[in-house]
């Protein structure tokens, strides 16, 4: 039972960076992505690659390259074409299935056994140590706490602070000259970044990479953000950073949970969904419960 919480917690670490991703680019800049499932699978198809060739450290600065490349794209798209920023991120999304394709070698599938990793590494530095066994989430964790530094003193800098404002209140910022198209642009290569390296620590992880390994990760995500309100709501950047990456453990540990009831596989896309649900209403129903309450008083 301790294995299989480690494993959640470890699980929700990783795709607790495509929640920090969303954080960004729906919280912050107020744009829905709908590319997170393909960028999130060229992450982890990149990294794979290169993990493959004896890199698996290059792979993850490389993986956030080429998420860059892809909100590059969708953000073009939306800014420079005229294109719904829904739509924009379908067609990206769909277009990604082919490159992510192309990129594994026209195989769908990508095998990291015989490859070392990032965790494999930690494990050989940490053998005989009592901290072996949580090597993974020694690495997880230390990223992610990397990453979360990284996003709270961004986001107080002046670019980052245009980034909240852009998503706020854009024609403000049109009217203070500053350049909305190129601060939405930096912030879907920087949110897609993040999903990337997401879906690449993931490859490492299951030391395997298929084609479907993003599909669902919106949804997951999206619900993870959510629930990491509950726990943050109205705090501040440093405490909707922190909300996001506990919203992304707990959607995990109650995933295995669902796992644990021996719930079919094909309904856990319906629990995901149903998540997304409570996570959405909840706040909606509690705060009508609380004007009923206090019309009664």
């Amino acid at each position: 039972m301790t294995s299989l919480i480690q494993t959640a917690v470890e699980l929700g670490l990783i795709s607790s960076l495509t929640v920090l991703a969303l954080y960004m680019s729906y919280t912050m800049l107020n744009v829905c992505d709908l590319s997170t499932d393909g960028a999130f699978t060229m992450g982890a198809a990149v990294g794979a690659v290169i993990t493959l060739s004896g890199h698996p450290f290059l792979a993850l600065p490389a993986a956030m390259l080429s998420g860059m490349l892809s909100g590059f794209v969708t953000a073009l798209l939306q800014t420079k074409m005229g294109v719904d920023s829904l739509l924009a991120g379908i067609t990206v999304n769909t277009a990604l299935y082919s490159v992510n394709i192309a990129v594994m070698g026209k195989s769908s599938l990508l095998n990291l056994n015989s490859s070392g990793s990032i965790f494999s590494y930690a494990s050989d530095l940490m053998d005989g140590s009592f901290m072996n066994p949580y090597s993974k989430l020694i690495v997880i964790t230390l990223i992610v706490m990397l990453v979360m530094i990284c996003i709270v003193a961004f986001l107080r800098t002046r670019l980052g602070l245009a980034i909240r404002a852009t998503g706020d209140n854009p024609d403000m910022v049109r009217s203070s000259s500053i350049n909305t198209v190129a601060i939405t642009i930096t912030g879907l290569c920087l949110s897609n970044s993040l999903t990337a390296l997401s879906g690449c620590l993931l490859a490492q992880y299951n030391k395997s990479a298929n084609i479907d390994i993003g599909t669902g990760m919106l949804t997951i995500a999206l619900a993870s953000l959510l629930i990491g309100r509950l726990f943050f709501r109205n705090k501040g950047v440093g405490h909707g950073v922190i909300g996001a990456v506990i919203g992304a453990i707990f959607f995990r540990l109650v995933y295995t949970m669902a796992l644990r009831l021996n719930m079919p596989a094909f309904m856990l896309k319906l629990v995901s969904s149903v998540i997304v649900i409570l996570a959405i209403s909840g706040p909606y129903f509690l705060g009508r419960m609380r004007k009923k309450g206090g019309a009664n008083a």
